[in-house]
Protein backbone atom coordinates (compact mmCIF):
# COMPACT_ATOMS: atom_id res chain seq x y z
CA UNK A 1 0.00 0.00 0.00
CA UNK A 2 1.21 3.63 -0.95
CA UNK A 3 1.32 6.20 1.07
CA UNK A 4 -0.71 9.33 0.40
CA UNK A 5 0.44 12.63 0.51
CA UNK A 6 -1.06 16.03 0.32
CA UNK A 7 0.01 17.78 -2.74
CA UNK A 8 -1.10 21.17 -4.09
CA UNK A 9 -0.35 22.30 -7.36
CA UNK A 10 -0.59 26.25 -7.92
CA UNK A 11 1.24 26.90 -11.29
CA UNK A 12 1.10 30.67 -12.95
CA UNK A 13 -1.81 32.22 -11.20
CA UNK A 14 -2.41 36.36 -10.76
CA UNK A 15 -4.09 37.02 -8.00
CA UNK A 16 -4.66 40.26 -5.46
CA UNK A 17 -4.32 40.29 -2.09
CA UNK A 18 -6.42 38.14 0.29
CA UNK A 19 -6.52 34.82 -1.92
CA UNK A 20 -6.73 31.85 0.46
CA UNK A 21 -6.44 28.24 -0.88
CA UNK A 22 -6.84 25.21 0.78
CA UNK A 23 -4.96 22.02 0.13
CA UNK A 24 -5.12 19.81 -2.11
CA UNK A 25 -5.87 21.85 -5.39
CA UNK A 26 -5.13 21.48 -8.85
CA UNK A 27 -5.04 25.22 -10.31
CA UNK A 28 -3.38 26.97 -12.95
CA UNK A 29 -3.31 29.77 -15.64
CA UNK A 30 -5.90 31.46 -14.11
CA UNK A 31 -7.14 35.13 -12.39
CA UNK A 32 -8.35 35.78 -8.47
CA UNK A 33 -9.37 39.19 -7.67
CA UNK A 34 -9.04 40.28 -3.86
CA UNK A 35 -10.87 37.96 -0.98
CA UNK A 36 -11.23 34.57 -2.96
CA UNK A 37 -11.51 31.64 -1.02
CA UNK A 38 -10.53 28.34 -2.53
CA UNK A 39 -11.23 25.24 -0.61
CA UNK A 40 -9.88 22.03 -0.65
CA UNK A 41 -9.93 19.39 -3.61
CA UNK A 42 -10.72 21.86 -6.26
CA UNK A 43 -10.08 22.11 -9.89
CA UNK A 44 -9.43 25.41 -11.41
CA UNK A 45 -8.16 25.52 -15.11
CA UNK A 46 -6.91 27.55 -17.71
CA UNK A 47 -8.56 31.10 -18.21
CA UNK A 48 -10.62 31.48 -15.40
CA UNK A 49 -11.22 34.44 -13.53
CA UNK A 50 -12.70 34.85 -10.39
CA UNK A 51 -14.13 38.22 -8.81
CA UNK A 52 -13.30 39.79 -5.95
CA UNK A 53 -15.06 38.12 -2.47
CA UNK A 54 -16.33 34.88 -4.25
CA UNK A 55 -16.00 31.81 -2.17
CA UNK A 56 -15.45 28.34 -4.35
CA UNK A 57 -16.03 25.62 -1.93
CA UNK A 58 -14.56 22.02 -2.04
CA UNK A 59 -15.09 19.68 -4.73
CA UNK A 60 -15.67 22.00 -7.39
CA UNK A 61 -14.55 21.85 -11.14
CA UNK A 62 -14.38 25.30 -12.75
CA UNK A 63 -13.11 24.16 -16.60
CA UNK A 64 -11.37 26.74 -19.26
CA UNK A 65 -13.29 29.90 -20.20
CA UNK A 66 -15.45 29.97 -16.69
CA UNK A 67 -15.80 33.89 -15.55
CA UNK A 68 -17.21 34.21 -11.95
CA UNK A 69 -18.14 37.80 -10.92
CA UNK A 70 -17.88 39.23 -7.64
CA UNK A 71 -19.66 38.30 -4.32
CA UNK A 72 -20.54 34.89 -5.50
CA UNK A 73 -20.75 31.81 -3.70
CA UNK A 74 -20.19 28.18 -5.51
CA UNK A 75 -21.24 25.57 -3.27
CA UNK A 76 -19.59 21.96 -2.39
CA UNK A 77 -19.49 20.08 -5.77
CA UNK A 78 -20.08 22.25 -8.89
CA UNK A 79 -19.32 21.14 -12.05
CA UNK A 80 -18.68 23.94 -14.47
CA UNK A 81 -18.50 22.21 -18.30
CA UNK A 82 -17.18 24.20 -21.55
CA UNK A 83 -18.79 22.32 -23.99
CA UNK A 84 -22.10 20.79 -24.98
CA UNK A 85 -20.54 17.41 -26.70
CA UNK A 86 -22.67 17.89 -30.15
CA UNK A 87 -20.97 15.28 -32.38
CA UNK A 88 -19.36 18.11 -34.48
CA UNK A 89 -18.07 19.50 -31.17
CA UNK A 90 -16.89 16.55 -29.46
CA UNK A 91 -15.00 15.47 -32.44
CA UNK A 92 -13.10 18.31 -32.97
CA UNK A 93 -11.82 18.74 -29.37
CA UNK A 94 -10.38 21.75 -30.39
CA UNK A 95 -10.46 24.81 -27.63
CA UNK A 96 -11.99 27.06 -30.09
CA UNK A 97 -14.76 25.18 -30.26
CA UNK A 98 -15.36 25.53 -26.04
CA UNK A 99 -17.75 27.66 -25.04
CA UNK A 100 -17.82 30.43 -22.39
CA UNK A 101 -19.70 30.39 -18.93
CA UNK A 102 -20.25 33.66 -17.48
CA UNK A 103 -21.76 34.13 -13.92
CA UNK A 104 -22.63 37.68 -12.87
CA UNK A 105 -21.86 39.47 -9.92
CA UNK A 106 -24.09 38.08 -6.52
CA UNK A 107 -25.21 34.78 -7.55
CA UNK A 108 -25.11 31.61 -5.02
CA UNK A 109 -24.80 28.06 -6.87
CA UNK A 110 -26.42 25.55 -4.72
CA UNK A 111 -24.12 22.46 -3.79
CA UNK A 112 -24.01 19.76 -6.58
CA UNK A 113 -24.69 21.99 -8.98
CA UNK A 114 -24.20 21.17 -12.62
CA UNK A 115 -23.41 24.50 -14.89
CA UNK A 116 -23.32 24.20 -18.78
CA UNK A 117 -21.83 26.89 -21.09
CA UNK A 118 -24.39 29.63 -19.84
CA UNK A 119 -24.64 33.27 -19.09
CA UNK A 120 -25.96 33.90 -15.84
CA UNK A 121 -26.58 37.28 -14.89
CA UNK A 122 -26.28 38.88 -11.35
CA UNK A 123 -28.07 38.47 -8.47
CA UNK A 124 -29.18 34.87 -8.85
CA UNK A 125 -29.68 31.98 -6.69
CA UNK A 126 -29.68 28.43 -8.09
CA UNK A 127 -30.84 25.16 -6.01
CA UNK A 128 -28.71 22.60 -4.46
CA UNK A 129 -28.44 19.96 -7.23
CA UNK A 130 -29.66 22.16 -10.19
CA UNK A 131 -28.42 21.67 -14.18
CA UNK A 132 -28.46 25.31 -15.16
CA UNK A 133 -28.74 24.31 -19.08
CA UNK A 134 -30.28 27.79 -20.61
CA UNK A 135 -28.94 31.20 -20.27
CA UNK A 136 -30.29 33.26 -17.05
CA UNK A 137 -31.49 36.66 -18.11
CA UNK A 138 -33.78 37.40 -14.72
CA UNK A 139 -32.93 37.78 -11.19
CA UNK A 140 -34.95 35.26 -9.29
CA UNK A 141 -34.30 31.40 -7.57
CA UNK A 142 -33.81 28.80 -9.99
CA UNK A 143 -33.72 25.04 -9.34
CA UNK A 144 -34.26 21.72 -10.79
CA UNK A 145 -33.12 19.66 -13.54
CA UNK A 146 -33.42 21.87 -16.00
CA UNK A 147 -33.34 24.28 -13.42
CA UNK A 148 -36.35 27.00 -14.21
CA UNK A 149 -37.35 30.22 -12.38
CA UNK A 150 -39.25 29.54 -9.42
CA UNK A 151 -39.25 32.83 -7.85
CA UNK A 152 -38.12 36.50 -7.21
CA UNK A 153 -36.09 36.99 -4.47
CA UNK A 154 -37.92 38.40 -1.80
Amino acid sequence: MGIIKKSIKVVNIKYKKNLTIINPVNIYNCEFDENVFVGPFVEIQADVKIGKNTRISSHSFLCEKVKIGKNCFIGHGVMFTNDLFTKKKYKSKKKSSWLETKVGDNVKIGSGSTILPVKICKNVIIGAGSVVTKNISQPGIYAGNPARFKRKIL
